[in-house]
């Protein structure tokens, strides 16, 4: 592989310039921004690598398909996506969001991170082994979306129209980071998330506070609704919730004792003193890694702009996600939440559900894995830090799962790159040595 890593380096600043060129448009799908630019950008990519290339209508953003065949008959597909988040709030990053400026061996832009540093590193390193060696050790397959920041909303569409599109032998998916230590994650799957939306009408007009002695407040009756829904302790009292999670065995237990996890570094980088409940250790890993939640994402009613103004509002909205795992299906936790609601009183509250995924997760003991796990510590010199999931959550289920085609998880990020914040990074050298793993990936896992 010498000769390969030797192009990657002599090249590195044309596969930077390519990831520069992709967080330059500001592909932002929930404001429709920058969309069809990118997806056309990404096809171009693929076209420089000779790839087989469609733009696959769904009945939101296309999907980009590209398969560039091998000479085995092992095939190897990577799912990635070319939208991202929004960049607000915009005077709290020290770059601008859109540029890829490079400073002190970092790039910052919004993406670079989530995910575009990962998506160019697979079509470089495909294009570093193609002009090395003419040809591929095994079939590629991309499939790179322009929903996920919005919930994959139409990839499971996607995946029932072209079943035959998304077979493959394996699938590397989006993400990965590096711990503080530069040690690199491997990650095996992903939770689910039911993500709601609850909203509390009162009068049918906001009112001065005044009435407010005889006039219900629905912003004072959501917030005890959701008093209902998780207590100080972080149980979430939903009757059922809990009756799906599955016990841990003893091999995810022992993955747990291995798995690490800089404690001290990611506290010092948010400024606390301490995890939730005071836990650190194998249970604040096994925490992290296994256990749902219940999180309030934004609560919004009545004035909150500068100054006082005495109203009562009229209406009183939260965002909530729930972190799922297996076997915790998506679809029968709102079913839970309604009920809940109702028992406690309720029924007004209106659930709108906004984004609904189902965990996924590939054993720990499968060649894909075993490929990814030998290659990354031959490369870095470390043992990479193997997580049987990743805390975060992602459409793994309609591409892999589903189709019983195993997942991992490998990139380009690091602890600190700042996903879904201001001054998103990651840095220069892990993107290029990102690119060589990927390169040896394909060499090795062809073989298996």
């Amino acid at each position: 592989m010498e000769d390969i890593y030797q192009y990657i380096e002599e090249h590195k600043d044309v596969y930077i310039q390519w990831l520069r060129e992709l967080c330059q448009i500001p592909s932002v799908a929930a404001q429709n921004r920058g969309m069809q630019e990118a997806a056309h950008k990404v096809m171009s990519y693929i076209e420089e690598i000779n790839g087989e290339r469609q733009l696959v209508p769904t009945s939101g953003f296309p999907v980009i398909y590209g398969k560039i065949n091998g000479n085995s008959p092992k095939t190897l597909s990577f799912y990635n996506h070319y939208d991202v988040q929004p960049e607000e709030p915009v005077d709290l990053w020290n770059y601008p969001p859109f540029e890829g400026v490079i400073d002190d061996g970092k790039m910052f832009a919004r993406g670079v991170a989530d995910n575009k540093g990962n998506l160019i590193a697979r079509l470089a390193a495909v294009h570093a082994y193609q002009q090395v060696r003419n040809e591929l050790p095994l079939t590629v397959k991309f499939i790179v979306e322009g929903e996920e920041e919005i919930g994959s909303i139409h990839l499971g569409e996607f995946s029932d129209n072209y079943p035959e599109l998304v077979e493959a032998d394996g699938c590397i998916w989006e993400f990965g980071y590096r711990n503080a230590d530069g040690t690199q994650q491997v990650s095996l799957g992903v939770k689910g998330m039911a993500y709601v939306e609850l909203v509390c009408r009162g009068a049918n007009t906001d009112m001065h506070s005044a009435n407010a002695v005889v006039i219900e407040n629905p912003a004072w009756r959501l917030l005890w609704a959701l008093n209902t829904i998780k207590d100080q302790y972080e149980n979430v009292k939903i009757e059922g919730f809990y009756d799906e999670v599955l016990e841990l065995s003893q091999e995810e237990k022992k993955a747990i004792q291995e798995l690490v996890y800089s404690e001290e570094e990611m506290l010092s980088n948010l400024g606390l003193n301490s995890f939730l409940l005071g836990l650190e250790g194998d249970a604040l890993k096994e925490r992290l890694i296994f256990s749902p939640t219940c999180n309030i994402c934004g609560i919004t009613s009545g004035y909150t702009g500068e100054g006082s103004k005495t109203v009562l509002p009229s209406e009183a909205r939260v965002k909530i996600d729930f972190r799922l795992v297996p076997n915790q299906d998506p679809h029968k936790i709102v079913s839970l939440l309604r009920k809940h609601l109702d028992k406690n009183g309720y029924q007004d509250i209106e659930i709108i559900q906004m984004g609904l995924e189902k965990p996924a997760k590939t054993p720990l003991k499968n060649p894909l894995a075993e490929s990814i796990i030998t290659i990354t510590e031959q490369l870095t010199k470390k043992k990479p830090t193997v997580m049987p999931m990743s805390p975060g959550t992602g459409p793994m289920y309609e591409i892999c799962q589903k189709f019983g085609i195993p997942s991992v998880s490998i990139g380009v990020g690091n602890f600190q790159s700042n996903n879904h914040a201001p001054n998103e990074n990651i840095k220069v050298d892990d993107f290029i040595e990102g690119i060589k793993l990927i390169a040896a990936i394909m060499k090795d896992y062809a073989k298996r």
